[in-house]
């Protein structure tokens, strides 16, 4: 088991991440009947799919010698209706190194080699921009 969520009422709940204690809210956003006062649920969806890529890219560039912390990444996230679903995530990185066309390629490639990347449904489309410093 990964973690406990609870109903808190008022369209909220809390997720306790077991091995590390670690808390996340979730709100019903505004135009779902919620406060939005936290991530929602599709929110948290959106947010982890440019988590994902920015570990994924990590790992590789600490194998390449490379340190890009300070890096970041703006997600929106596009609500279809009938069904109520995530149609779109724009995710645009905004890369603090300069790095030469090989690497960029590299990175960029491995992004999209990440579990959230290829766990996503096929039909959310995912537009993906890399800034580089």
């Amino acid at each position: 088991m990964i973690s406990n969520v609870t109903y808190l009422g008022n369209l909220r709940t809390s997720s306790i991440h077991l091995q590390s204690g670690s808390e996340i809210i979730s709100d019903a956003p505004i135009d779902n009947n919620g406060k939005g006062e936290a991530f929602s649920p599709t929110d948290t969806v959106a947010n982890a799919l440019a988590s994902c890529m920015f570990t994924v890219m990590g790992i590789k560039a600490n194998a390449m010698g490379i340190d890009f912390s300070g890096s970041t990444a703006e997600v929106t996230k596009v609500m279809g209706i009938e069904p109520r679903r995530i149609t779109e995530i724009h995710v645009v990185f905004n890369m603090e190194i300069s790095a030469n066309e090989k690497t960029k390629i590299i990175l960029e490639k491995t992004a999209t080699t990440c579990p959230v990347f290829y766990s996503l449904h096929p039909e959310i489309e995912k537009k993906i921009t890399f800034n580089w410093k």
